[in-house]
């Protein structure tokens, strides 16, 4: 039986440790991104995360392990091990390791699907309604779009702000 879902994208190499931060990512839209509308999902990434990345994939359809993703789609699979199908709005982050610091942004460099806010508990709120948005990276050297905050913080990623 094919189910509709539309699944929460996590792509990070994770080093051994305790967590540093928990992210908690919300679904604010009035469709399935990663859990129902309303809902909420929490996980743990451990210091020394050198890259990871969160997007909503939309309109998807599964059977099993196999189906197809209008946006994000990772070659039919279910779960993705590196990033899914542009168009993508992707909050993206490293944490701590050697520093006391963490970064993070949002990028619509493989384009736009979703509204996105991404917040540090110690940094920036950012905000991302459309594709020209200003708090997000819109190209490669758009250097000025990473922001820092103190390391062991905590992250929150709302889908349709």
């Amino acid at each position: 039986m094919a189910a509709s879902s539309v699944l929460f994208l996590l792509i990070a190499a994770f080093a051994a440790g305790t967590h540093a931060a928990t992210f908690t990512v919300r679904n604010n839209c009035g469709f399935t991104v990663s859990t129902r509308p309303g809902g909420t999902w929490t996980f743990g990434v451990p210091a020394g995360t050198s890259s990871g990345r969160v997007c909503g994939r939309t309109g998807c359809s599964f059977n099993g392990n196999s189906g197809r993703c209008a946006t994000g789609d990772c070659a039919g699979a279910l779960s993705c091990t590196l990033s899914g199908q542009p168009p993508l709005t992707l909050a993206e982050f490293t944490i701590g390791g050697g520093s006391n610091q963490d970064f993070y942004d949002i990028s619509v460099i493989d384009g736009y699907n979703l509204g996105m806010a991404f917040s540090c508990s110690t940094g920036v709120g950012l905000v991302c309604r459309s594709s020209s948005c200003p708090h997000a990276y819109l190209f490669p050297n758009d250097s000025t779009k990473t922001h820092a905050c103190s390391g062991n913080s905590n992250y929150q990623v709302t889908f349709c702000p």
